[in-house]
């Protein structure tokens, strides 16, 4: 046989290959067996019936935790800021309380509005806009994540918003909201600078941040505490915005955007010589390593929502929810 001739079977069996192959994938779409590949097309986070079903899971899964004070029980429903602090606060009541709560009260989660964002890749996720049972003067705003198809969805943030201050969401005719990207430079800051830019502030000050309780007020606090008889106080605020600390914004319908992040704080305490530390109450104590005598320093993780502005203007904290996770003392 000559070469050549071989050289044209081959070709032959190429072309049969390559016809066979496109006959298969017309079939599959004739047949509407299509394979949608999620981390590559635009689609809604959850369906609103998803998203009803999510909300209840979490909410069956912390009142168990809570009411056992185990935090086992409501892990797989909790991630990111939101995890470190309900883990520190179950630790905490579990050393103090090893029957379970005694004063626990189940949480109601009524109302709910929920926020669903088309978008490319992963994560996905969506914002439960609720009323709840305990802290009634503020909406709940929970926040929903998760990595694949395959996962159990888990609330990353969990803040308290007061209903005034939740904005109109931009919405298409789909009833679908929009994502905002960590890297937009059309906002006054960028969503995956926000952390870093609110932990310069509480250090130095300036107007990235409008006034109020979680800003000036607080800066305002921490200078009338910073040094008192016998007792000095340091402040360090770092960033915290990677993996499940990640920021997640939504469109607003003014053009700006609501952004979910996440802070990392320490407070440390030290007494002059001569005097002690300030007992820490029962709840610090079983979260405390070390015996406190001169020094007791408290770790915190921080979850904020912030109104971020499009094109420029003064970003506002508008929900805040903090808590021990740790604490040392020397």
């Amino acid at each position: 046989m000559s070469r050549e001739r071989s050289r044209r079977r081959l070709r032959g069996r190429e072309r049969n290959a390559l016809i066979a192959a496109s006959l298969t994938a017309l079939s599959l779409t004739a047949s509407g067996c299509v394979v949608v590949h999620g981390e590559r097309e635009v689609l809604p986070a959850a369906t609103r019936a998803e998203a009803a079903r999510a909300l209840t899971a979490f909410t069956d899964a912390y009142n168990k935790a809570d009411k056992a004070y185990d935090s086992s029980l409501d892990a797989p429903y909790v991630t990111g800021a939101l995890a470190d602090i309900d883990r520190a606060r179950l630790k905490a009541g579990h050393a103090n309380s090893p029957s379970g709560n005694a004063n626990h009260t189940p949480l109601k989660l009524t109302d709910a509005k929920f926020t669903i964002p088309e978008k490319a890749g992963w994560p996905r996720w969506f914002v439960a806009d609720t009323r709840a049972n305990k802290a009634t003067g503020f909406r709940w705003l929970l926040v929903f994540t998760r990595d694949g198809l395959g996962e159990r969805w888990r609330v990353a943030y969990l803040t308290l918003v007061r209903p005034d201050a939740v904005p109109e969401f931009k919405t298409g005719a789909n009833g679908f909201a929009e994502a905002v990207p960590a890297d937009s430079a059309q906002l006054a800051v960028r969503p995956d600078a926000l952390s870093k830019s609110y932990a310069g502030y509480l250090k130095s000050g300036g107007k990235t941040f409008a006034d109020g309780g979680s800003t000036s007020a607080l800066r305002a606090d921490r200078r009338k505490q910073a040094s008192k008889p016998g007792l000095v106080r340091q402040y360090i605020d770092e960033p915290l915005g990677h993996g499940a600390y990640a920021p997640l914004a939504l469109r607003t319908a003014d053009g700006g955007a609501l952004v979910f992040f996440t802070t990392h704080h320490f407070e440390k305490q030290t007494a002059a010589a001569g005097t002690s530390v300030p007992a820490p109450n029962r709840d610090v104590q079983a979260l405390t390593k070390g015996e406190v005598t001169q020094s007791l320093t408290l770790e915190s993780i921080s979850a904020e929502a912030a109104l971020d502005p499009v094109g420029s203007g003064q970003v506002r904290v508008v929900g805040q929810v903090q808590g021990l996770t740790a604490a040392q003392g020397e």
